[in-house]
């Protein structure tokens, strides 16, 4: 079953991911998935954009995603995120987004991070950049990125952040990604 990113999701006993995969996405489900899942977050609950938040970088950006995995097997995504470069070793990370249901589950946004910025420096990567929304500063600072500067954008304050690549090795393989177990946040 693969869920819709617009459904209601009632998690109980029956549906618990065994782990989730964050990885470059392969499949078009999974591309067309992350896309329905940022226009729920972007578009319908935080009402940033309208209709769409889709934009020319998405002709060149590569889409990662979290996949909740029951038995191992992928069930549906639960987070994504892309990234493309800007100009010859700077990268750009925008659109994270992790699905309201799975907010609760640890390490889903940091790991979609984590994979974002080792692929990218794998890559050359030279300096990773992104806009982070104030709310989630924190959580970027736990992961080693540094504020350049406060700023608003889309009538949102925001911090414009930079990673320090020294935390990130390299990931030559973000098509298989990783595995992270499952784990509810307390």
């Amino acid at each position: 079953m693969f869920c819709d990113a617009t459904d209601t999701l009632t998690l109980d006993a029956a549906y618990t991911p065994s782990e989730f995969r964050i990885k470059w996405t392969t499949l078009p489900w999974e591309a067309a998935e992350a896309y329905k899942l940022r226009r729920a977050v972007f578009c319908v609950e935080q009402g940033i954009f309208i209709g769409d938040d889709r934009d020319e970088i998405d002709t060149h950006a590569h889409l990662l995603v979290a996949l909740s995995c029951v038995a191992g097997m992928p069930e549906q995504v639960v987070g994504t995120v892309r990234i493309h470069e800007s100009e010859p070793g700077v990268w750009v990370g925008s659109r994270l987004a992790v699905h309201a249901a799975f907010r609760s589950y640890g390490k889903i946004g940091s790991s979609l991070i984590r994979l974002a910025v080792s692929s990218a420096h794998a890559l050359g990567c030279e300096s990773f950049f992104a806009h982070v929304q104030s709310q989630n500063v924190p959580l970027f600072k736990r992961l080693r990125w540094d504020t350049i500067q406060e700023e608003t954008l889309f009538g949102r304050s925001h911090h414009l952040m930079q990673a320090q690549l020294d935390a990130y090795p390299p990931c030559a393989t973000p098509e298989s990604g990783f595995v992270v177990p499952y784990r509810r946040a307390s």
